[in-house]
């Protein structure tokens, strides 16, 4: 594969790779909304959320667009959303593995 194609792949996850982003994408993921839907529904300022929204968009992850007074944003490819549950069902796996190593480790302390 080429290096243009992997810088292009680093540079998409850069822009996943901030946990604001991330929660923003997860709440995209169900339909499109506007900066104050996403700021009541993460609980964030008005300036936080655009900056991060511009972050996604600069990356072509988001889109937006004006409807009447507002701009409403939404994923490009509904496929980020696979990719968010493709991730937590690592993180799960993962962290079951730490917690079996832990346990594995505590049983090895009692015996000692």
């Amino acid at each position: 594969m080429g290096r243009r194609r992997q810088t292009f792949k680093a540079d998409f996850f850069k822009a996943l790779a901030h946990p604001l982003r991330i929660q923003l994408l997860e709440v995209l993921v169900d339909g499109e909304r506007s900066v104050q839907e996403l700021q009541h529904a993460l609980g964030l300022e008005q300036p936080v959320v655009s900056q991060q929204l511009a972050v996604l968009r600069a990356r072509n992850i988001v889109e937006a667009r004006k409807a009447g007074g507002t701009v409403r944003y939404a994923v490009r490819d509904a496929l980020i959303g696979q990719l968010l549950e493709v991730a937590r069902r690592i993180f799960n796996n993962q962290l079951a593995g730490t917690q079996a190593m832990l346990r594995d480790l505590q049983r090895e302390r009692r015996r000692r």
